[in-house]
């Protein structure tokens, strides 16, 4: 049995359930923040996803049936949270997640916690004119160094399909990177 088999366990416990989520908690709590990080931009919203993500593990890891690893059934959790987010906010100032993405960019500039340079927030806008898709294959690949594999398992696609996307988006953003 596998450390992440016994977390499962735990998790699914009724007695082990609170201390094992505050282990869980601790081991994945930074890259599903920076995963969530690269999807909404915002510091402040990405705490709001986060906690919600965790809400959501937490009522459902009942239903993880373990056909996938844990942490990409929580990456999947946390990138549809990331997508609901942005979608309701278009939806709520009438706009769409496209405009949604450009304002979030152009926040970037006064978020006190984002540390980038001009090329870094450059980037970022390249990022933003991608497709959803892409953007979130790009981030996963770039960012976090994620295997298609892996990615395959939490966007519930082929990994044909996201090479395909990733070499898509990479050549999208070195083309808006080299333009002017």
């Amino acid at each position: 049995m596998t450390d992440e088999d016994i977390l499962i366990e735990q998790l699914k416990s009724k007695t082990e359930k609170e201390q094992a989520f505050r282990t869980l908690i601790t081991l994945y709590k930074e890259r599903l923040y920076w995963h969530i990080r690269h999807i909404v931009k915002s510091h402040d919203d990405t705490d709001d996803v986060l906690q919600n993500t965790f809400i959501k593990i937490f009522k459902n890891i009942h239903n993880f049936n373990g056909d996938s690893k844990l942490y990409s059934w929580m990456y999947r959790i946390a990138t549809n949270e990331s997508i609901t987010f942005i979608n309701k906010n278009a939806k709520r100032l009438q706009t769409t997640s496209e405009e949604i993405q450009q304002i979030a960019i152009n926040n970037l500039t006064s978020d006190v916690y984002f540390e980038g340079s001009d090329i870094q927030l450059k980037l970022q806008e390249a990022i933003a004119n991608l497709p959803q898709k892409q953007q979130l294959v790009f981030n996963m690949k770039y960012f976090e160094n994620l295997k298609f594999k892996d990615m395959a398992d939490i966007l519930e696609t082929s990994e044909g399909a996201l090479k395909a996307s990733y070499h898509i988006a990479s050549k999208k953003i070195e083309a808006y990177l080299t333009k002017d």
